[in-house]
This record gives C-alpha cells, sequence and structure tokens, in this order.
C-alpha cells in the first residue's frame, strides 16, 4: 500500500509542476478573418456559424475555454487548432491561390453535408456549434456560390 501511495503522490506533484508548462496559444487577432469574409461573402447567418463552430480551430484566433487551462488538456486542444488550421486556416485565405481556395470550400462542403465537422468532440463542449439541418444548407449553399467565383479565376494548370 505504501507503494501505491508514494505513486500517487509522485503522479500528484507530476501534474502540479506540469501546469506551469503549456503550448503556445493561437491568439492572433480574430481581424485576420476579414479577408476570407470580404471575399466570400457570406451572409450574416453563415457567418454567425462561422464564427461559433469553426473559426476557433480554423483561423489565427481561438476563444478558450476555462479548463484550457489544464495540463494536458491545453496540448490536446492546441493538437487540434494545429491539425485544423492545418487543413484550413481562413487567416491566411489572401495567401491561397484561386484552385486551392476553391478547394478548400468544396472540402468544406463536403464535411459539412457529411456532418463531420465541426468535430464531435468541440460539439461536445460547445453547445451552441452544433448545425442545425438549417444550418448545414445555408452553409453549403453559401460556400456552393462562392466557389462559382472561383471557378472562373482558377489558375490554369
Amino acid at each position: 500500500m505504501k507503494i501505491v501511495k508514494k505513486l500517487g503522490l509522485l503522479l500528484l506533484i507530476v501534474f502540479i509542476i506540469a501546469q506551469f508548462f503549456g503550448p503556445e496559444k493561437n491568439d492572433g487577432n480574430i481581424v485576420s478573418v476579414n479577408a476570407f469574409f470580404a471575399d466570400t461573402n457570406p451572409p450574416e447567418d453563415v457567418k454567425m456559424v462561422l464564427k461559433n463552430a469553426c473559426l476557433d480551430c480554423h483561423s489565427d484566433h481561438t476563444r478558450y475555454p476555462w479548463y484550457n487551462a489544464v495540463t494536458p488538456v491545453n496540448y490536446w486542444l492546441a493538437s487540434h487548432i494545429d491539425h485544423g488550421k492545418g487543413h484550413f486556416n481562413v487567416s491566411k485565405w489572401e495567401d491561397y491561390n484561386e484552385k486551392k481556395k476553391d478547394h478548400k470550400l468544396e472540402e468544406l462542403i463536403e464535411m459539412v453535408e457529411a456532418k463531420t465537422m465541426p468535430l464531435k468532440s468541440y460539439t461536445w463542449s460547445h453547445g451552441y456549434a452544433k448545425l442545425s439541418q438549417e444550418q448545414i444548407d445555408a452553409m453549403v449553399s453559401w460556400a456552393k456560390a462562392a466557389r462559382i467565383k472561383y471557378s472562373f479565376l482558377k489558375d490554369p494548370q
């Protein structure tokens, strides 16, 4: 029993020390998404869905929940954010060429229609990010309309 107590105490000490360390936060300026909004022109309802369900993981600005202060949860969240931004970062929209913009919107349509985005792990703690069928339809309609612009502007290859 003494070994179990010593091991428990050691784990507690490691946990406490770990709280002083954490990953770099994704706390860029929310203004970085303005180019995306200006270029794709989402209606207000879609813009709100994007802000509530997408931008925390797909932009350079994340609104962190209280539990982000707890290690190792903060590393898990940072991993999700890095992964999301690696696939699609609206803050870098101006860096994408027309072909890539069209492709990213195509992927957005596919993932929203398949209900694989937003992630279930995100909507568990962010209930407001769960998309209704009406919101899904609005997102898809907007993205399809935005893609028309890029189909005419794609770089020839």
